[in-house]
């Protein structure tokens, strides 16, 4: 069973309220999820995008053509999964708009919960829809695109990339796009003096706590940032600045792709959840991939929410660990292997 925004986005092809993509046609699928499955009779050739690493190789590993950014133009028609980051929703929508053919199709579909009807009635506002239909705790609607891209370039104005503290350049949809998260800060302000040799920034975002750990830290031979959403990899290349230790950028899933070099110290703010629960045992694979990826008697430096209980994993992993500091809502680790 796919989740439901997926099953959302397909009904109206299913209910006969559109007409089926033929064979001859490319359909482009922003914001692809894995497990969806298509209608029956749907003949088009389909074009996934998907920048979060583990939906892209999931989408891969199923057959499917996809791409962790959007490649090419002029498609018949484009479906958009929304989430819950409405700028980042309105931003694919605007891509649609600009990929697709004149006349062509554009259905967007989303959660109840994540606002996809406030997002209807904002893209009702810039262009007229064709119709909408509520399914599976969801809404599908859909339009035609018009010959112009005006519609795009007003979504795009309105949700420009942000500049965070004179130097960040971040964009809609990615973790904490629009400031330093306190937990990176308090991560930055408890690193240790002497860092040395070779440093990895596993789930490093757009690039702050790396950028500050080369910033801070002349003794280090190297830094290489790993992180599953494309889009804050790419933002991380041009963030970390010139640093004296030539950075290495790689767009990895860590709980399930192994990290092939090992280091002197990796350096983390784990994600704790991937909906609106949380999920500790995410951060347990990230601590468990952390102590894989150091050398022997190298160390982690970690941030993790103070309710989560990490400290059981660490004994488990490392030979020694510490909780160095906390605040109202943050607690930091350290751990040698």
């Amino acid at each position: 069973m796919f989740a439901e925004p997926l099953k959302t986005l397909f009904h109206p092809f299913e209910a006969e309220a559109l007409s089926l993509p033929r064979k001859g046609e490319r359909v482009l699928f922003l914001g692809a999820e894995p497990g969806f499955r298509l209608p029956e009779g749907f003949g088009a050739a389909l074009h996934l995008v998907q920048g979060f690493r583990s939906h892209f190789r999931a989408l891969q590993a199923a057959g499917f053509t996809v791409s962790p950014q959007a490649e090419d133009a002029g498609f018949d028609a484009v479906l958009v999964l929304a989430g819950r980051h409405r700028g980042r929703n309105e931003l694919r929508v605007a891509e649609a708009v600009e990929r697709v053919a004149p006349g062509g199709l554009i259905v967007v579909a989303g959660g109840k919960d994540d606002g996809i009807a406030s997002l209807r009635k904002h893209i009702d506002e810039l262009v007229p829809l064709d119709g909408h239909l509520p399914k599976h705790h969801g809404i599908a609607f859909w339009f035609r695109r018009p010959d112009d891209t005006g519609a795009a370039a007003a979504l795009r104005a309105a949700n420009p990339g942000l500049v965070v503290e004179g130097r960040f350049h971040t964009a809609p949809g990615m973790f904490s796009f629009d400031k330093v998260d306190a937990g990176s800060k308090l991560l930055v302000e408890n690193l240790p003096g002497d860092l040395r040799g070779s440093v990895a920034d596993f789930c490093a975002g757009w690039g702050y706590v790396a950028a500050e750990v080369a910033a801070r830290s002349p003794g280090i031979s190297g830094i290489d940032l790993y992180e599953a959403e494309f889009d804050a990899l790419e933002a991380a290349k041009g963030n970390i600045g010139n640093a004296a230790a030539e950075p290495r950028f790689f767009w990895t899933d860590l709980l399930n792709e192994p990290v092939e070099r090992r280091y002197d110290t990796v350096v983390m703010n784990p994600p704790f959840h991937r909906s609106r629960a949380a999920e500790p045992e995410i951060g347990a694979g990230m601590i468990r991939a952390a102590a894989k990826a150091l050398k022997p008697g190298g160390r982690l430096v970690m941030v993790a929410n103070r309710q989560l209980p990490y400290e059981a994993v660490l004994a488990a992993a490392f030979s020694s660990h510490a909780e160095i500091t906390r605040d109202g809502m943050f607690k930091i680790f350290a751990a040698r292997r």
